[in-house]
């Protein structure tokens, strides 16, 4: 069964994170056209079950629903694909990182710009903070050009940062100030 409805957008929905998304997770983590530029360990199933278990960050599903789901009908499984995950890691922190992913199949289809506008939406409503942080990984042109593209300006980079798929990357540090989200 999908988790509740957090947030829904034009195309996405954003649910929380239950027990039947970790087979969807796990897969996912284990994916190396994700799991290289993403810079993440494989994660066993207890491992993962203990990350997600982490007080500090909110985690939500970025899904797809279809037309036989909505707010005046019962939920349908079979009616809900999962796409995606965004992390508001450090949300009582004064200043919360967000960390996000899409399945490879639905990569340019513009869902991620609309899945983490979602989140900074949900982080400002929910927490008083001046602003959000992001990464990005220097060879990961598809990330920073969302993040930009949301208004988040590059605040520093961390040179040799990360040991990814036999060569050592850069972290580009992103910022977005809770006025100019407003702006936007």
């Amino acid at each position: 069964m999908p988790g509740a409805r957090i947030s829904r957008g034009t195309r996405v929905t954003l649910r929380t994170v239950e027990d039947d998304d970790l087979p969807f997770l796990q897969r996912a983590y284990a994916n190396p056209d994700l799991r290289y530029p993403l810079g993440t360990p494989l994660l066993n199933r207890d491992e993962l079950e203990a990350w997600l278990d982490d007080d500090n960050a909110d985690r939500f599903l970025v899904c797809l629903d279809g037309e036989r789901t909505g707010p005046d009908r019962p939920e349908d499984a079979d009616d809900v694909r999962r796409i995606g995950l965004v992390t508001v890691e450090d949300a009582d922190w004064r200043r919360p990182e967000i960390v996000y992913w899409l399945v490879p199949a639905v990569h340019g289809d513009g869902y991620g710009s609309e899945a983490v506008s979602l989140v900074i939406d949900y982080v400002f409503r929910t927490y008083d903070t001046p602003a959000v942080g992001a990464a990005a990984y220097e060879f990961n042109d598809a990330s920073r050009g969302l993040l930009e593209s949301l208004g988040f300006e590059e605040e520093g980079r961390t040179r040799r940062d990360r040991f990814i798929d036999g060569e050592y990357v850069d972290t580009i540090r992103y910022g977005l100030l809770r006025e100019e989200w407003t702006r936007a």
